[in-house]
């Protein structure tokens, strides 16, 4: 039996296009023998896969998409859509795939929301388990446009980063991505923890780098990104994807107290 619990199923188009970006620029995608991508959680549409592998096939033409949902019905109106180099089946974290192959990325947005926090390493677990050597695990969630999100690469080693991804069009302060953060951070917004702590400085650095907002949004984050970097966040990449809206920091760096990651 497929080990998880039925989500809602809310899908929407182009909503996971940020996090979608940001698996399209992962190495293990690149250079794997086998570029096999799992959307685990899909929900009541073939949407996302489709829409995944579309986005994906522009730098690895040769990827596969794999669907997997725990609601037979679900994969049932998914297999309609059945394409080349898209499939679906029936599973949950257990991550069932044919042939004994492993994934070399598994997206599970928008999942674990309905979870105890409690229950997340053991769902990262079983889910990076199932994964190709260096494969990656993203897991996270959006708002129900897609403009507010935040997501955890997990390796079989253990969360790796954190990022933050926000429409920069209209945004009055990056700490709205509180709403939308990963289960195992979204009850430690709370002083005393890391990432309240860098929610807080985001929202500073926002409102001091106000006079870039002349020039453009994008401009104003870049600005408030390096200003994380000078105050002593150990912020990664660099320009190309801080205009994307996107901010990454080593996992360390935020998190929660008291969370372990078994050996």
């Amino acid at each position: 039996m497929p080990i998880g619990r039925i989500t809602r199923g809310t899908t929407g188009t182009n909503r996971l296009r940020r996090v979608d970006r940001w698996i399209a620029q992962l190495p293990v995608l690149r250079r794997t023998d086998d570029p096999l991508v799992v959307d685990l959680g899909y929900g009541a549409s073939a949407t996302t896969p489709l829409e995944l592998h579309a986005r994906l096939s522009r730098v690895r033409p040769e990827v596969e998409v794999l669907g997997l949902e725990i609601d037979p019905e679900r994969v049932r109106i998914a297999s309609l859509s059945v394409r080349q180099g898209v499939r679906f089946a029936l599973g949950g974290f257990e991550v069932p795939v044919a042939d004994g192959r492993r994934p070399a990325v598994i997206r599970a947005f928008n999942v674990l929301r309905q979870y105890d926090e409690t229950d997340v390493v053991d769902a990262w677990r079983r889910m990076t388990a199932r994964l190709q050597p260096d494969g990656v695990l993203v897991e996270g969630t959006c708002n129900e446009v897609g403009r507010v999100a935040s997501w955890v690469d997990v390796m079989a080693e253990g969360p790796r980063t954190f990022t933050v991804s926000l429409r920069l069009d209209g945004l009055e302060a990056p700490s709205i991505v509180a709403e939308r953060l990963p289960k195992v951070l979204i009850h430690r917004n709370v002083p005393g923890e890391p990432v309240h702590d860098f929610l807080r400085e985001l929202d500073r650095r926002w409102a001091y780098s106000a006079a870039f907002a002349t020039y453009s949004p994008v401009q104003r984050w870049i600005a408030t990104v390096e200003g994380m970097r000078e105050g002593g966040w150990p912020v990664l990449g660099g320009r190309t994807r801080w205009r994307l809206g996107e901010l990454t920091v080593p996992w360390s760096s935020v998190e929660a107290r008291g969370f372990s990651w078994p050996r």
